[in-house]
């Protein structure tokens, strides 16, 4: 059933965020109304009552300021503005209006590490070495001789370090060099950003993803990262070609500084109560750690996720149980945000070569975990990574490194609302980047009319976790892989639900714990009979028990 506006405002749990469900949208992909090819704020509020449609607790908007769009909105130069390629802030309130009317909380992405090098701040800063910003940037002068001051690298490729002529020193990047890094080890700085974050705030927003929130500080000695054996490296946060999976980043990123930082920004989100903040926590080798210290007894954000599901290792029953042992071991008071897909990574329905019923089994297994949910745009589709052909590229990631890594487009392609032209509902102009032709039989316009489509079961595991306690506060017991089974009990103020999933593509068999159960039904599962105890699950088969 479809919302309406006139639903109520978002519920005062302040506590929503735990275990609640978020659905990000790429603004520039979601809905053009201006016919530039571009989505807009406009587009989104049109299509809020879809949105509310799908029983989500919130949206997180990735960024929608002004900027110069080098890296398509993640690089800043008026974090209080909207970029006129998006609208205006007029329509950014009424989106929030609109929103809060349908019952879903608005949340905006906050790229607080770095800003784009036409912002203010860094025109000044770059200016001479003495002005009241010229220690607002990480910069340092050269070895003696001109060589950059450490071996720090950038995510997109190369050094860290550009020379600026004006200052005859460097500044460090850790993305593109038209991204420079704020010096958060300046008070002017952190206050400066806390300012922007109160102006969201005041404007009715519900709390902020932050982008690399592990990236804040740079080490105040700049001293070299070690290097990273072979066996310890991995392509989570780099692709494998990229050599910033070389080092150990010990001193680039996860400053124990952050921690002070993070601790002001909660006390701010405190004065609004029912925000939240979820963190991305960009590393490879302690994204639990992290996890554990950013989101531990209130002092931090409420939330973080790393990227142990959002890899191209495939999610068996041992990973999950894997990624949950080492959550209990480093993280026991922290609060895990999970996501399969996001747009940095290729779409899992594509990274896990999954069919329909896959699709459907790894929807019920990301809402039944202990932790809140981030879902992307177009996975409730199902939609597949799309082919874009390098000409048509936009990511300078991609660009970077293609063809042994294609970079970001791909998950970033129009979403799709109706199949009866070319560009799917998205734009009557040609889109930012093509339309994926194998992605229109998947559009909502396609899917609502069937009852057994994806889209409706994704409808149905959301409600199911919005009714239920358990699943979205409970704890996590017995996390158990048996082959392909996967097992585990959510327990809350003394209820359980048991959870089976069948992870692979033979049959598998496994035993309901002591007591009695019924089937949880309305979420396609398979009905277990569970009178003699036994659970027979096909391949990528699920079943939700609820103790009787």
């Amino acid at each position: 059933m479809i919302a309406t506006a006139e639903q109520i405002s978002p519920a005062t749990d302040t506590d929503w965020w735990r275990g609640g469900v978020i659905y990000q949208i790429y603004p520039r992909s979601y809905q053009d109304t201006t016919g530039d090819g571009v989505g807009d704020l406009n587009g989104i509020t049109a299509r809020l009552p879809y949105v509310a449609s799908l029983g989500v607790d919130a949206i997180w908007i990735s960024p929608f300021f002004t900027s110069p769009m080098k890296d398509f909105g993640y690089d800043v130069s008026d974090y209080r503005d909207v970029d006129p390629m998006f609208g205006t802030l007029a329509d950014f309130d009424r989106l929030v209006d609109t929103a809060h009317r349908l019952g879903v909380r608005v949340m905006i992405d906050l790229v607080l590490s770095h800003s784009s090098d036409e912002h203010p701040w860094f025109q000044e800063s770059r200016a001479s070495r003495d002005n009241p910003k010229s220690d607002w940037y990480v910069w340092a002068d050269p070895k003696p001789d001109g060589t950059p001051p450490n071996n720090w690298l950038s995510i997109f490729g190369g050094g860290g370090w550009q020379w600026d002529v004006r200052r005859q020193q460097y500044f460090y990047h850790c993305f593109l060099e038209s991204q420079p890094d704020l010096n958060f080890h300046n008070p002017e700085v952190q206050d400066a950003l806390l300012d922007v974050t109160r102006f969201w705030l005041d404007r009715g927003v519900d709390g902020f993803r932050l982008d690399t929130i592990n990236f804040y500080f740079a080490d105040k000695e700049l001293r070299d990262n070690p290097a990273l054996p072979p066996e310890r490296r991995n392509a989570k946060i780099a692709p494998s070609v990229n050599p910033y999976n070389h080092q150990e980043h010990l001193y680039s990123k996860n400053r124990p500084e952050n921690l002070a930082f993070l601790k002001r920004f909660r006390e701010l989100l405190d004065e609004y109560p029912g925000t939240a903040a979820v963190g991305e926590v960009g590393d490879a080798q302690f994204g639990m750690e992290l996890i554990g210290q950013y989101t531990k007894d209130g002092q931090g954000v409420h939330m973080c996720y790393a990227f142990d599901f959002l890899a191209w290792d495939p999610l068996t029953a041992a990973r999950i149980v894997e990624v949950f042992d080492n959550l209990e071991e480093k993280a026991p008071d922290g609060w895990a945000c999970w996501a399969f897909s996001n747009h940095d990574v290729t779409r899992h329905v594509t990274r896990w070569n999954l069919d329909d019923q896959g699709a459907r089994c790894y929807a019920t297994l990301i809402h039944a975990l202990r932790g809140s949910v981030c879902l992307y745009q177009g996975e409730e589709l199902g939609l597949t990574e799309a082919r874009v052909a390098y000409e048509d590229l936009q990511d300078p990631y991609g660009i970077e490194f293609w063809p042994e890594f294609v970079g970001r487009d791909g998950c970033r392609t129009p979403m799709v609302w109706e199949p009866s032209n070319q560009n799917g509902g998205f734009s009557d102009a040609k889109p930012w980047l093509p339309v994926a032709h194998e992605h229109l039989g998947n559009s909502v316009g396609s899917q609502e009319g069937r009852p057994d489509a994806l889209l409706h079961h994704y409808r149905a595991i959301i409600g199911l976790r919005g009714r239920s306690e358990i699943l979205r506060k409970g704890i996590q017991r017995s996390t158990e892989a048996h082959g392909d089974m996967l097992t585990f009990c959510r327990v809350h103020e003394g209820r359980r639900i048991f959870c089976a999933f069948n992870l692979g593509g033979e049959p598998c068999t496994t035993h309901t714990p002591d007591g009695e159960w019924r089937f949880i039904d309305g979420i396609g599962g398979k009905d277990p009979q569970v009178g003699n105890g036994g659970i027979h699950l096909g391949p990528w088969q699920y079943t939700l028990l609820e103790e009787a």
